[in-house]
């Protein structure tokens, strides 16, 4: 424990070093851009738009604008945290010069990585909430009242377990391969584009999928105005012994990573 809480110390007495290159990132993403950040959630918004139209037409919706909200709620959360996870594998190798040549921490690393992807999430997730409020205009009231706790599950899942993904796509490479097959098997087993009823025999599957878990909860929150208190602190402390046991592991393995890479 005393390594973890080193890591801890170091990790937020560089806190502006790992935030500010992280910004830059985003902004270098659009700097030749006419919307620059706004690209991201109209991208998002596009995809809602046509999903939510072919699925609803398949699956013969009745209210479309319960619907359109439905799905967009979870594929925003969604997408981030299968834009997390997908980078997580190679995220070590592509910082490889400087985890060999320099005595930067490799949670600076991680950390860089987490708060790109927290600010991509917000930039999308912010204007795609904006347009749904056309059609439920209480989503704004709800995730300040009953939805900031999911919102933090959300932000702490989106750190640990991409960097558990790290320090295995380190060492085995077969994870560059089996990510994306894997996060499109999620995608299509999780209630998404559907309701979890339409499971059927197979709900299951979703009790058991820890992405969706963490989605869902957020969800419901953002959509019902009421939170799952159960099942929400379930998976804080999943969280924060994620982040414990991965951060543990770092720190152990954090001499081998040179060679590694």
């Amino acid at each position: 424990m005393s390594s973890v809480v080193k890591t801890l110390r170091y990790a937020w007495v560089s806190r502006r070093a790992w935030w500010f290159t992280a910004t830059a990132r985003t902004k270098e993403r659009f700097a030749r851009t006419a919307l620059g950040s706004f690209w991201l959630g109209i991208s998002n918004l596009l995809s809602i738009g046509v999903l939510a139209t072919v699925y609803g037409a398949v699956f013969k919706v009745k209210d479309f604008g319960t619907y359109v909200v439905f799905l967009g709620t979870g594929l925003v959360i969604w997408n981030a945290i299968a834009s997390a996870v997908q980078s997580a594998p190679g995220l070590f190798r592509a910082n490889a010069g400087n985890i060999k040549n320099t005595n930067i921490h490799p949670i600076f690393f991680t950390l860089e990585e987490w708060s790109f992807q927290v600010q991509t999430f917000f930039q999308s997730f912010g204007l795609v909430l904006l347009a749904l409020m056309f059609f439920q205009p209480s989503l704004l009231l709800h995730l300040f009242t009953s939805g900031l706790l999911p919102l933090i599950n959300l932000l702490i899942f989106l750190y640990w377990l991409p960097l558990l993904l790290c320090l295995l796509g380190a060492r085995y490479e077969d994870l560059y391969q089996l990510i994306p097959i894997a996060m499109q098997l999620m995608f299509l087993l999780s209630p998404i584009l559907y309701q979890k009823e339409a499971l059927g025999a197979l709900g299951w599957t979703a009790d058991l999928n820890p992405l969706y878990r963490v989605l869902s909860n957020l969800r419901h929150a953002l959509i019902q105005g009421e939170l799952k208190m159960d099942q929400t602190l379930i998976v804080l402390f999943i969280n924060l012994i994620g982040v414990l046991t991965s951060l543990w592991l770092l720190e152990r393995k954090r001499r081998e990573l040179p060679f590694l890479v």
